[in-house]
């Protein structure tokens, strides 16, 4: 399978492309920060035996400003994708009375902007692909009557609107065979989470998240369209 993953230079977006190159899937991995990424498609490469992981060292902002240009970077090395995973995010802990409308868009650039120029601008490859799928991970943050945390509203408010999205775009592409879920994850001890909660221990970590997303990559999106699925093992 062809797939592109966003945040691929750590945490589950660096452990999920690991685990599909023992597979041998043809990755297409995007991050900003091209060191820790390039590392990240050397370690597939070694793991595959040949070259399955291609960096993609882009900022999903810039992708706002250019789609075209995305686009004809990306045609260099494939014509069609298989699968887009969104995962890249910006998980910001901050007191609302402290927000300001430029830090809510900078924000909301990084978790519904960018999946959404992506998406669009990733769609005739979607549409070249016999079993398109697109996995958008959101957050319990976003999921209705879910436990909600002082410092994150205008992360659960990008992430809740990337999971309307989800099930908008599920129904409006359904005609050209593409599924469109979401994944709402629960913590995860990653990098991510350690910048924004210093000390918190989280319930799952990158690696078993990073598991479950490749097997809902391979097998469990083909068993849903239109869904936010909550990833957590905590109630609510």
């Amino acid at each position: 399978m062809k797939i592109l993953i966003t945040g691929a230079s750590r945490g589950v977006g660096a452990q999920l492309a690991i685990l599909l190159a023992r597979d041998k899937h043809r990755l297409f991995l995007l991050a900003r920060n091209q060191r820790a990424l390039i590392g990240v498609c050397q370690t597939c490469n070694a793991i595959a035996g040949e070259e399955v992981a291609i960096p993609l060292v882009f900022d999903l902002k810039d992708l706002l400003e250019d789609e075209c240009n995305f686009l004809e970077h990306l045609k260099q090395y494939t014509t069609s994708l298989d699968v887009l995973v969104n995962n890249a995010g910006f998980l910001m802990n901050r007191d609302f009375e402290k927000i300001t409308t430029s830090i809510s868009r900078s924000v909301f650039d990084v978790n519904y902007f960018g999946p959404e120029a992506l998406i669009r601008v990733c769609l005739p490859m979607l549409k070249a692909s016999s079993e398109a799928s697109v996995i958008n991970i959101t957050s319990m943050g976003a999921v209705q009557g879910s436990v909600k945390f002082p410092g994150l509203s205008v992360y659960s408010a990008s992430k809740g609107a990337l999971a309307i999205l989800t099930e908008c775009l599920a129904e409006e592409l359904k005609s050209d065979g593409i599924r469109v879920n979401a994944l709402a994850f629960g913590s995860v001890q990653t990098e991510m989470l350690d910048e924004a909660f210093p000390g918190l221990k989280a319930s799952s970590t990158a690696e078993e998240m990073g598991s479950f997303v490749k097997w809902f990559v391979l097998e469990g999106c083909k068993r849903f369209n239109g869904k936010m699925l909550p990833v957590s093992d905590s109630t609510p």
